[in-house]
């Protein structure tokens, strides 16, 4: 049983011999079963903090075919490299004949998000009505963040097909001659 004990605080100072008299006690047994009550009540209640994750496609495990290449319109897709300097170069249709040449814009409501949001006004206009499709080519320059944050861009935007791709020696070099490609 859990009790409180009080002490008269009094030392022997000599003088008369007074007999001790016990001080009140307080039994704390069912103050001690309402706190772990209530801690228990409040564990079980409180939800807890789910981690904030988002569903990507991977494709199999199996063994990858080289011959095996997605053919898309030019005029449906549009290509986004990630460089350095939390910066991003992009073009619409094929880099060899672009519809739109390599541009830098930079991440946020006034820089990609407006490219994203007047392509997808564009590209069914020129595509007879079907969607937009992002090509997402994060280069060695860039870092895990620029992923995520485009990633989040596509969300916000609302991209129903976009993919992550190894970018090629071409777009390195449409990187390099953009100064998107530092150390």
């Amino acid at each position: 049983m859990a009790e409180l004990n009080q002490d008269s605080g009094k030392g022997d100072k000599g003088g008369k011999v007074r007999s001790k008299k016990n001080g009140g006690k307080v039994d704390l047994t069912a103050m001690v079963d309402l706190a772990f009550l209530l801690i228990t009540f409040f564990m079980l209640t409180t939800s807890l903090n789910k981690p904030q994750a988002m569903d990507v496609a991977m494709p199999d495990k199996n063994k990858i075919d080289q011959n095996d290449n997605l053919e898309i319109a030019d005029t449906r897709s549009i290509t986004l490299l990630l460089g350095s300097d939390n910066k991003i170069s992009w073009y619409y249709g094929q880099l060899a004949k672009p519809i739109y040449a390599p541009a830098t814009v930079e991440y946020g409501k006034e820089g990609i998000r407006q490219v994203l949001l007047k392509m997808q006004k564009e590209v069914p206009a020129r595509s007879q009505g079907k969607d937009l499709i992002v090509v997402i080519r994060p280069s060695e320059k860039s870092v895990q963040r620029n992923l995520v944050d485009i990633l989040d861009e596509m969300k916000i935007v609302d991209v129903k097909r976009y993919m992550i791709s190894k970018i090629n020696d071409d777009e390195i070099e449409v990187l390099k001659s953009e100064g998107l490609y530092n150390d």
